[in-house]
């Protein structure tokens, strides 16, 4: 068999596949966040096809699914901050201020996983969706145990090609330990996607202890990332759900509370003796993210940064921050400029302000706001900037639907209530009547 008819099979095997994805998706939702799901944790992003631009197997499915379900959306103000940035960050564009790299960037892994996030409780309700976040990610998390204990990823053995693959198919060590990250392609995204999972599976309608056995999953599977960013955000994100959650019971909070507790006491010395152990590559690498901030000399208030890389400020040689930004704000600085970097993140801190009122919190909303401090030491890499704006758009769709709902009760409490002055004047009325 020839090479040309290989390709030909392979393209029609990818469309009838693509075909039969669609039709799922149009005939159920339920269907569609579940692949969803499943492909934003158990598929690597180098799994996809290059058809001008790379197409991971998780951005087609996302944007299969706002094209099927697109026309549940329903616009808030908020949305404006995002279409804001996307008529920005064409423009720029257009003028050559801005790369295609990050701009393919921002629109498949940070637009597009919004979009669907504000589309998805359109579709099914939030309970499915918490469930399907909490299933998946309690999965992962034993993966992920599995992975640490065995030394064995077996998701790098998933072939693929290109920039994509070789970046992320390598597995990265701290001390003597292989650090676990699943089909994340990077201990830190795992880590981050284990944090925020944290919310759903406390919010899961699941018994005490299925919720705490499932937490205790998704804690271990966060240490054996030895990500410190993961570990405070998932701490941050299980206090946040204590103080917060609604869902969850007086009984459970008191039980996870003490587990809490008891799992730092225990971790936290385990951690220590590993960062200690790993000695320069682990101080290192937090000098680093300090060290970055030398760049903001380098933006722009519109498009990117330009080729920076080979100057010198001060005592700094830039070139040495090339290899990787790890803040998702100056990166985005750099890429895009300070207006649109402010537009772009202006929606994400109006989500929050909105999801902090009363009676409109949510497990998407928790884990966001958990989400704050990473984004000054870890760019949104992988999955994981995906189901952080994915979380964003639900957190928001969530909000809103919140309140409808407090105010459909809210009227329908009034029109039960009998109108007083009414009644009162029918008395008064009455009463002269007799005299």
């Amino acid at each position: 068999m020839t090479l040309d008819v290989m390709t030909l099979l392979l393209a029609l095997g990818a469309l009838s596949a693509a075909v039969t994805v669609t039709i799922v998706c149009w005939i159920s939702p339920r269907a569609t966040m579940i692949l969803w799901t499943i492909a934003l944790f158990f598929v690597p992003v180098w799994v996809g096809a290059n058809l001008g631009i790379f197409w991971s197997a998780i951005t087609v499915l996302t944007f299969l699914a706002i094209i099927v379900q697109g026309r549940r959306f329903k616009p808030h103000p908020i949305d404006a901050f995002v279409l804001i940035f996307l008529v920005l960050a064409s423009v720029l564009l257009g003028l050559g201020l801005v790369e295609l790299s990050p701009y393919v960037t921002a629109l498949s892994e940070w637009l597009l996983p919004y979009l669907w996030g504000r589309i998805v409780l359109e579709c099914v309700p939030a309970s499915f969706v918490i469930k399907c976040i909490a299933t998946a990610a309690t999965i992962v998390a034993v993966l992920a145990i599995v992975e640490f204990v065995t030394s064995v990823n077996f998701f790098v053995l998933i072939p693929g090609t290109g920039i994509v693959h070789t970046m992320w198919s390598t597995l990265q060590a701290r001390s003597e330990f292989i650090r676990a990250e699943g089909a994340f392609g990077h201990s830190i995204a795992l880590g981050a996607a284990m944090a925020m999972s944290a919310a759903f599976v406390l919010a899961a309608p699941w018994r005490t202890f299925f919720k705490v056995s499932a937490l205790a999953l998704l804690g271990v599977a966060t240490v054996v990332t030895f990500s410190r960013i993961g570990l405070v955000t998932f701490a941050l994100t299980v206090a946040l759900s204590l103080l917060l959650l609604r869902e969850m019971k007086a009984r459970a909070r008191w039980v996870i509370a003490l587990v809490l507790v008891i799992a730092v006491a225990v971790v936290v010395p385990f951690i220590a003796d590993v960062f200690l152990d790993a000695g320069q590559e682990a101080g290192g690498s937090a000098d680093y993210r300090t060290d970055l901030f030398v760049l903001r000399s380098q933006v722009q208030w519109l498009g990117g940064a330009g080729d920076w890389k080979s100057l010198i400020v001060g005592d700094d040689y830039l070139g040495y921050f090339a290899r990787s930004i790890d803040n998702a704000v100056m990166l985005a600085l750099l890429q895009f400029g300070y207006l649109p970097t402010a537009v772009l993140f202006a929606s994400y801190l109006s989500t929050v302000v909105l999801v902090l009122r009363p009676g409109r919190m949510n497990a998407a909303g928790i884990a966001i706001i958990a989400q704050l401090p990473s984004l000054w030491v870890v760019a949104l890499i992988t999955q994981y900037g995906m189901m952080l704006w994915f979380c964003i758009g639900l957190a928001l769709t969530w909000a809103v639907k919140a309140q409808q709902q407090r105010d459909r009760q809210g009227t329908a409490t009034s029109l039960l209530q009998p109108d007083w002055s009414t009644v009162r004047a029918a008395q008064t009325e009455k009463a002269s009547g007799r005299q």
